[in-house]
């Protein structure tokens, strides 16, 4: 069978270790769901939450290996409802049209839907993000505070006081040292905010890795060994927050920083499919047309397209 592109929307047959269907439930979410074929329900589950290219091949993949791991997984659609061009959505080139309204609610939808599954200990659900989805455990937890974990991977956004004061699950928050779409100082940022308002949260920033480490369907991004150690860090921690490390009376905090002392934001560079980095058309664009019209100086753009000489070699029209 051919490899599957990272924006298919159809999963691959035959998961090792799960049961994978499409349910759709509540006000019209579609989601898919993948069910542990071995131990003994009910299983603890968790919500995986996709990246901005909608509900493809690599959130299908995550779902499965959560259930081969023992967790019933669900992956809600967040363009259940999107009517535009589904094929643009699924690789990149637009957006699907959710927001954080869309999101709370069809990630409460799915969590209700978990507990109504005899295959689902419904005190032990938490929930995962990537990129884009980062911030989505968040909105589950803000509106139910059952939740047992929040895990952002490479997501989220600034720290937001008021979404936060309505977090009552431990956070595992993780971000690369190259990743082109934030600053580590942001991370340090996050790191003090918690510590600030005495939330349980461990913050980890991995050296070297680039926005999107763990998707191994973009393979310029994906980086197999920390990969590997990313999910035995999801799955500690995931442990440690179901087996009652995190209590009521006490307040844990961890912080693990691996970077460059010579570290630079502005050469930190985006990873796609490709063997080589490949920049956001978007920002491209954006950029050259501020030169342009004299917003900004020549030498950014340079700069810019300096970080990206494989890229712009094979496609010299677009300078």
């Amino acid at each position: 069978m051919a490899e599957l592109p990272y924006w298919s929307p159809v999963e691959k047959e035959g998961y090792v270790g799960a049961q994978a269907r499409w349910v759709e439930f509540g006000e019209g979410v579609r989601a898919f769901l993948a069910i542990p074929e071995s131990g003994t329900p009910p299983y603890r589950a968790i919500l995986v939450g996709h990246e901005r290219y909608g509900l493809v091949l690599d959130s299908f993949d995550v779902a499965a290996r959560f259930a081969a791991y023992g967790y019933v997984a669900i992956a809600p659609d967040m363009a259940s409802k999107f009517e535009g061009d589904k094929v643009a959505l699924n690789k990149g080139d637009i957006g699907g049209g959710w927001n954080n309204e869309i999101v709370q609610s069809y990630m409460a939808q799915s969590y209700d839907f978990l507990t109504t599954l005899p295959e689902v200990d419904a005190g032990c659900i938490s929930a995962i993000g990537f990129c884009a989805s980062g911030g989505w455990a968040w909105l589950l937890n803000s509106v139910r505070p059952d939740l047992v974990a929040c895990i952002c991977y490479y997501g989220g956004g600034r720290y937001d006081e008021g979404l936060m004061s309505k977090v009552t699950a431990p956070t595992l928050f993780v971000y690369g040292e190259k990743d082109h779409t934030t600053p580590i100082e942001r991370v340090f940022a996050f790191r003090d905010e918690v510590e600030r308002h005495i939330q349980n949260c461990e913050v980890h920033l991995v050296a070297d890795m680039p926005h999107g480490w763990m998707n191994d369907t973009m393979k310029g991004r994906y980086r197999q060994r920390e990969a590997e150690e990313a999910w035995d860090h999801i799955m500690d921690f995931l442990d440690r927050a179901h087996g009652g490390y995190f209590n009521a009376d006490e307040v844990h905090l961890r912080f693990e920083a691996d970077f460059a002392v010579d570290h630079d934001f502005k050469k930190s560079v985006r990873y796609g499919e490709g063997a080589f980095p490949e920049p956001s058309m978007t920002n491209f664009a954006a950029l050259k047309q501020d030169v342009a019209e004299g917003r900004a100086p020549r030498d950014q753009l340079e700069a810019f397209i300096g970080l990206y000489p494989e890229f712009f070699q094979l496609h010299p029209e677009l300078l």
